[in-house]
């Protein structure tokens, strides 16, 4: 991997800076310009000094885990290291899968079994319940418990933040799937919002102290829906850089 950055938008005009991690896999460019309708400044790069000084890190992904695993190999530690310091960490679709232990996708190719970045424990199995695979299209969200993701956060805007781009609830709402495998938590409590598709399985997972989370959906695609989910993100970066320079 490279370890050129390439920022997209002025830190001027935004109300935080984002990190989106470039490891060889996922749709950056999409990624990044919901990001920028979002209120971030977005810069995607592998560089780990880059997402020590971000607001927050988005890890996106499309593609198998193997392979996503194996290509941030040499960040593992890095990433690891931004759920530590209480850094928001945001998994997309395959970078969801990733922050969970371990993939049946990845233990079926014949080679030895990968391990995911275990920040929120538990499996990702394949669907086998008699449905259509992969799992593509529009589905409902249901809310399962409180998390900013989903509900927003109480931050003071000080005037930066333009009228109607605060981010809000999302229950109910429809959001945009593409996947063959869906997250097993080990904890039930990590299950943020679910999704039925015969059976009902975590749309959004995140970790117990809340820093670290993800969708299997993509919010790039999904419309109003992720943008209000990319919002709330943007709103958790800003509140974590207030509390880091309190």
């Amino acid at each position: 991997m490279s370890q050129q950055s390439l920022t997209t938008r002025s830190s001027e005009d935004a109300l935080a800076s984002v990190v989106v991690v470039d490891y060889g896999l996922g749709n950056l460019r999409s990624v990044t310009r919901g990001l920028e309708r979002a209120g971030a400044a977005v810069t995607i790069t592998d560089d780990s000094a880059a997402f020590a000084e971000a607001d927050g890190v988005v890890l996106p992904g499309v593609g198998a885990f193997r392979e996503g695993v194996e290509n941030a190999d040499p960040i593992r530690e890095d990433l690891l290291a931004v759920a530590d310091r209480g850094q928001p960490l945001f998994g997309i679709c395959l970078g969801m899968q990733m922050l969970l232990t371990t993939s049946e996708e990845g233990a079926t190719d014949g080679d030895a079994a990968v391990t995911g970045l275990d920040l929120v424990p538990g499996t990702n199995v394949r669907f086998d319940h008699g449905q259509k695979v992969p799992h593509m299209g529009w589905n409902e969200l249901s809310v399962e418990r409180a998390h900013p993701l989903v509900e927003g956060v109480d931050t003071e805007t000080e005037g930066d933040r333009a009228a109607g781009a605060t981010g809000g609830s999302v229950d109910g709402r429809y959001a945009y799937f593409v996947h063959s495998y869906y997250a097993v938590p080990d904890d039930d409590g990590a299950t943020v919002a679910s999704t039925d598709y015969d059976l009902e399985f975590p749309a959004i997972v995140a970790n117990e102290s809340g820093n670290v989370f993800g969708t299997q959906f993509h919010p790039e695609k999904s419309g109003e829906t992720g943008l209000t989910i990319l919002r709330n993100f943007v709103d958790i970066c800003v509140a974590y850089r207030r509390g880091r320079d309190a």
